[in-house]
């Protein structure tokens, strides 16, 4: 597959900007959440993760995971050093900025990176700059994670609990490959500015460049090569000059890979067909702004958006692993949120991140093995099942983890 899903992560050194990330009196945030874990036992594998717990339910999700993570590690002979570092609202709140200098270079350094969840009603009111989303922005930004991987399956065990019909929903199985480092979320010019009538004019540009636009579609086309061979473009060329060039260089690239069967679709007709027939997709590609969309919409097909992980993966350098869900304010501390999202998005950690795919075969199992005893959290809560809170639903699948005979792949 393309250079980003190889075993062996390339670690490319960034150079960062003098108070780049740096709050207006230059407090920088000192290092009392690492974790440092001892040698490496012989013959183990050892592994850095840098663990951005964030905002509202992260910091319950993320330990829930890295526990599993741990257990997964050690019955294939990993071990992992942790190193726990604030961001989002969580580090605005001690240090005064979204995403502090030591916390992106731990994150750079780092093998794979497990982000929680960020942001909140507490900061809603702050400056942009001073927002705790700009975090993820910075973090995929510079980091240079262009390619975003959001499975979406439902699974036998909550097709019940999909907000489609039994008969619509069964079976769903695709993968969204959203580019996540241009679009309308990076296009210059952007801003609020004031027109020649003295009005104020909100400006984002859709902008892209053709060799974004090849990348992406390359991941794409490898990704349907190893599922069911079917790719849809997801644009809207009848519109956007940007769409237009898009679909122009997806379907150049085509010829390359002529055991995938590509097709085109507007994505007002695809957020239609999502509802209307949703296992005619497999692999569906689009932009930045579209991929945002259309896989939370996806996740409603699943039964619950905390049940959906993704991996944001770059040509080098560590990639980024979290669950699609927000932070959650409503539900944070209560013992309530669904770990399961960040569960699997630990293993996809191991799987795409450092191509561990024994360990990362056992969290997945074990998920699935805990789901099969009929444990569930309140999203995803039907009668006949137990309902157990974030902590407990943790300590099932980590039974489940431990349990099973050693994964083959």
């Amino acid at each position: 597959m393309a250079a980003f899903l190889q075993t062996n992560i390339r670690l490319n050194s960034i150079k960062i900007v003098p108070g780049r990330y740096s709050s207006p009196t230059d407090h920088q945030f000192r290092a009392p959440y690492r974790i440092r874990c001892a040698a490496a036992s012989p013959g183990k594998k050892r592994y850095n993760i840098a663990l951005l717990p964030g905002d509202g339910i992260g910091p319950e999700v993320i330990s829930v995971a890295k526990n599993v993570l741990q257990k997964a590690g050690s019955l294939e002979g990993l071990e992992f050093d942790f190193q726990e570092m604030p961001v989002g609202g969580a580090a605005l709140d001690l240090v005064g900025v979204p995403m502090p200098e030591e916390t992106f270079t731990a994150a750079k350094q780092s093998d794979a990176i497990l982000l929680g969840a960020i942001g909140g009603y507490k900061w809603d009111k702050n400056e942009k700059h001073l927002r705790p989303e700009m975090a993820l922005f910075y973090l995929r930004r510079d980091l240079k994670v262009f390619a975003n991987l959001r499975p979406a399956t439902v699974l036998p065990q909550l097709v019940d609990a999909s907000t489609l019909k039994k008969e619509v929903a069964e079976g769903v199985d695709m993968m969204i490959v959203r580019e996540l480092t241009g679009g309308i979320y990076f296009g210059e010019p952007r801003g609020i500015k004031i027109n020649e009538n003295g009005e104020e004019v909100g400006i984002s540009t859709e902008i892209y460049a053709a060799h974004e636009i090849d990348r992406i579609a390359r991941v794409a086309f490898e990704t349907a090569r190893k599922r069911r061979g079917k790719l849809c473009s997801v644009d809207k060329a009848n519109v956007l000059d940007a769409s237009i060039l898009w679909r122009k260089r997806v379907t150049a690239l085509a010829s390359e890979y002529p055991d995938v069967e590509l097709s085109h679709m507007y994505v007002d007709n695809a957020a239609m067909q999502l509802i209307r027939d949703p296992k005619q997709f497999d692999t569906i590609v689009t932009n930045n702004i579209f991929g945002d969309i259309l896989s939370d919409e996806a996740s409603m097909i699943t039964g619950s958006i905390g049940m959906l992980p993704s991996a944001s993966l770059g040509e080098s350098g560590p990639g980024l692993f979290e669950p699609i869900h927000g932070s959650a304010p409503d539900i944070a501390g209560q013992d309530k949120a669904n770990p399961l999202a960040t569960i699997l998005s630990a293993a996809m950690l191991l799987k795409y991140g450092l191509g561990e795919e024994k360990a990362a075969k056992r969290i997945e199992d074990a998920v699935v093995d805990a789901l099969n005893k009929g444990f569930r959290t309140g999203d995803i809560y039907s009668p006949g099942n137990k309902l157990v809170g974030c902590k407990e639903m943790g300590e099932e699948v980590l039974k489940s983890v431990e349990s099973k005979v050693p994964a083959t792949v």
